[in-house]
């Protein structure tokens, strides 16, 4: 096949929003999604459905995997696409894991012939869309080098971090952060609305302050409006990446007792059932 054909794995709201800048730059995609409806936009846009992982990467020398956690990928990269894939190609994966299951996947794909760059992205899914990410990527630098362009399409800007696990550890760094934020947020918006403030203008006063940033303008918003679905990230995914960054921290003897209640709180919203609903929802449980 042509090397403008990529294959994508996983199109949830950020694979999604990858999948439609990638066809809106040229590339020719074939595409696999567990529930096969969400797929249909990217169909309209001429992407090729494929029917399992294996049959989408089929003759394609660059695969895309963004996914929920590590078993998805177990299951999925380990399971079904790298029995299909030919000695050579290349994995972009843009799943959230650990940096030991970074390290150990590289490791485990070099073993059989295949590359991997390690491709984590922030930003939201209209962000994906229009291609404004920002992608830390680790990896053997030719093998980033060779996807290039692929990473210049859905990223604004690129930051190439060295072995593979760094990318990983930035992602979830900066989702320690966004967690924080959100739960501080929540906690004090609560607390200025039970002392006789109203909501929605401490919403507005917190978001154009100088406390304020885009991301949490963005939360307050979602807050002020009641706006939980569709996510722009799901509280599932939230207490899932501050898990693994609280335990990662804890191998390399570093304590994150604060951080850690912000995940218990997390860990709340999911277990009253509001796992699929945005982060900012947690302010509905404080």
């Amino acid at each position: 096949m042509s090397p403008t054909t990529l294959a994508f794995i996983g199109l949830g709201s950020m694979g999604g929003g990858m999948a439609h800048r990638l066809l809106g730059a040229g590339y020719r995609l074939t595409v696999h999604n567990r529930t096969a409806d969400k797929a249909a936009p990217l169909l309209a846009q001429g992407a090729v459905a494929a029917g399992s992982p294996a049959e989408a990467v089929a003759g394609v020398r660059t695969v895309l995997l963004s996914l929920s956690d590590e078993a998805a990928v177990e299951k999925v990269l380990f399971g079904e696409v790298v029995p299909a894939l030919e000695p050579g190609s290349t994995v972009i994966d843009t799943s959230t894991v650990s940096p030991e299951y970074a390290r150990h996947s590289a490791t485990r794909l070099a073993e059989v012939g295949l590359r991997r760059v390690e491709a984590c992205v922030v930003g939201n899914p209209l962000q994906a869309r229009e291609g404004r990410l920002r992608v830390f990527v680790s990896g053997d630098d030719a093998d980033i080098e060779a996807v290039r362009p692929v990473l210049d399409t859905i990223g604004s800007e690129v930051v190439p971090l060295g072995a593979p696990g760094a990318a990983a550890t930035a992602k979830l760094i900066l989702n320690l952060l966004l967690g924080a934020q959100v739960a501080a947020l929540a906690e004090a918006v609560t607390y200025g609305q039970r002392a006789g403030l109203d909501r929605d203008r401490l919403l507005a006063t917190i978001a154009g302050s100088g406390f304020s940033s885009e991301v949490l303008r963005f939360r307050a918003e979602l807050m002020r409006k009641g706006s939980y679905l569709p996510a722009f990230f799901r509280s599932a995914l939230m207490e899932k990446d501050l898990r693994l960054a609280v335990t990662d921290a804890a191998r390399t003897g570093v304590a994150m007792p604060v951080l850690d209640t912000v995940r218990a709180r997390f860990a709340g919203v999911v277990e009253a059932g509001d796992g699929d609903r945005d982060a900012a929802v947690l302010i509905e449980h404080t």
